[in-house]
């Protein structure tokens, strides 16, 4: 029997933000538990530190030059095959709430909702984020049936934190509802399933449910300034430069030069809590699956599209930045018929290893332009002791961030020791020694000490953009 999959992906969420991540200070135990009755990678990394080219990545096992999509505000094309419509085609019933984000969904060019493609989704409960920008926002249809208004209210001292809905209003718990209602009505019927849960938060603006942060608030004095050095940026890329007054190169758009320790620390307690609210939420739907009599065969997959700076190297949110807090996310897989728990695996993997790692678990063949590599083996073999991947490769085409005059077109690989970022056609780039310099503090580029590492990292490099090219067969043309 084939089985089931529930895909939570969240938004923005750094790897480093659950407890079983070694987080001491949210309070994530339903995650934890999912952890350890399956297998966590330790290190996952997502092919672009932006929403759209990543999610169009990992929902076609490909990377995002060859998808063509490769900026917010662009639209998959048409004739890149989903994960969702090949199990589609294969049987699968599959539904989704929350946001997709493969599409324009910016309400000045998308005023109704974002645009899709044929993606095999049969259930489309679509909400983009919270606020009510669009008439088709389900989450906000879903507050009005329960007499409510979306609201935020302000927290006092902050200019950059406000209280979200009560949890039982919040967008979060909408997506969790429609998911429940689905593996409910799904539990007595033979076809097999597929439910995507893809929450908006940790995503800013920064703004959990009032008693969720009331809990950190109590406690500040324990959470952590960001991971910063004063002047670290000087011999670093000029978007990091820039986004140090102001995240997406916007002047004063949570600009950490503007802030001080109460700032920082409030808004990693508002992000803390935000996640402390998912895995409530998760917690809810695992407890639906063990209700209905469904864990057994239900593949859990819990992720995050990338991650967040959260005031790190002195930037705030996202943009062409490749530090292990923007590109490494949080990948937990539980499956109890076939996979043992509490196992960690340390190998380096890619989000876009996850569409052919479905397929294969699934018995469907895999999609011939499909570029990740399946983790199938990886997950129900606890014995295979190969090296997975040598290396991980990510990418930033002009994601729609605005730095004037600067462009950034930029790709990263990181092997488990070193990583180099090149800015392409420029003369400037990163290299880091991770092993030295975990932290990603020091730049070592132009340090002659480092040339031959350097040297062999551009290979590595040159040698992935290449294995990019589309592996679809090539179209003849017509003389």
């Amino acid at each position: 029997m084939k089985p089931n999959i529930l895909w939570i992906c969240t938004d923005q969420q750094r790897f480093d933000s659950l407890e079983c991540y070694g987080n001491e200070l949210v309070k994530t135990p339903n995650i934890d538990r999912l952890s350890e009755r399956g297998v966590l990678f330790e290190n996952c990394f997502s092919q672009s530190p932006v929403c759209t080219p990543s999610r169009a990545s990992f929902l076609t096992g490909r990377y995002p030059r060859t998808t063509r999509c490769r900026q917010n505000g662009q639209a998959i094309p048409k004739d890149e095959q989903l994960i969702t419509k090949l199990l589609a085609d294969a049987g699968y019933i599959c539904g989704l709430s929350g946001k997709l984000h493969i599409s324009p969904c910016h309400p000045s060019v998308a005023p109704i909702k974002e645009n899709r493609i044929d993606d095999g989704y049969a259930q489309f409960h679509w909400s983009h984020h919270a606020t009510p920008e669009w008439p088709t926002n389900e989450y906000v249809q879903w507050l009005q049936e329960k007499g409510q208004k979306f609201k935020r209210e302000i927290v006092e001292e902050s200019n950059y934190v406000q209280y979200g809905p009560d949890a039982e209003y919040h967008q979060t718990t909408w997506c969790t509802e429609k998911a429940i209602q689905f593996i409910e009505s799904n539990k007595d019927y033979d076809r097999p399933w597929l439910f995507s849960v893809n929450i908006f938060d940790p995503h800013h603006p920064f703004d959990p449910p009032k008693a969720y942060l009331q809990r950190y608030l109590e406690r500040m004095d324990e959470i952590p300034l960001p991971n910063y050095k004063v002047g670290e940026s000087e011999n670093k890329p000029i978007y990091q430069q820039i986004d140090h007054n102001g995240a997406y190169g916007m002047k004063g758009n949570l600009a950490y030069s503007e802030m001080n320790d109460y700032d920082h620390r409030l808004l990693r307690a508002a992000y803390f809590a935000m996640v402390d609210l998912i895995d409530e939420q998760v917690g809810r739907m695992i407890a639906t699956l063990e209700k209905t009599g469904q864990l057994e065969n239900t593949i859990i997959i819990f992720m995050s599209d990338h991650g967040e700076l959260l005031g790190d190297h002195g930037i705030y949110l996202k943009g062409p930045h490749f530090y292990e807090a923007s590109v490494k996310v949080p990948l937990i897989i539980s499956w109890p018929k076939k996979i043992k728990g509490n196992r960690r695996i340390d190998r380096l993997v890619e989000l876009v290893d996850l569409a052919p790692t479905l397929l294969e678990a699934a018995g469907i063949p895999i999609y011939e332009g499909m570029q990740g590599r399946s983790l199938y083996e990886l997950l129900i073999n606890e014995d295979v002791d190969y090296s997975f991947r040598e290396d991980v490769y990510c990418e930033h085409y002009n994601a729609n961030f605005k730095h004037g005059e600067h462009v950034a077109f930029a790709t990263m690989v990181r092997t488990e020791r070193y990583k180099l970022i090149a800015y392409h056609g420029e003369s400037t780039g990163e290299l880091y020694d991770l092993e030295v310099d975990p932290f990603e503090y020091v730049n070592e580029w132009n340090n002659p000490e480092y040339r031959s590492v350097k040297l062999e990292l551009y290979q590595r490099l040159c040698d992935r953009m290449a294995e990019t090219v589309d592996p679809l067969p090539v179209r003849q043309s017509v003389w």
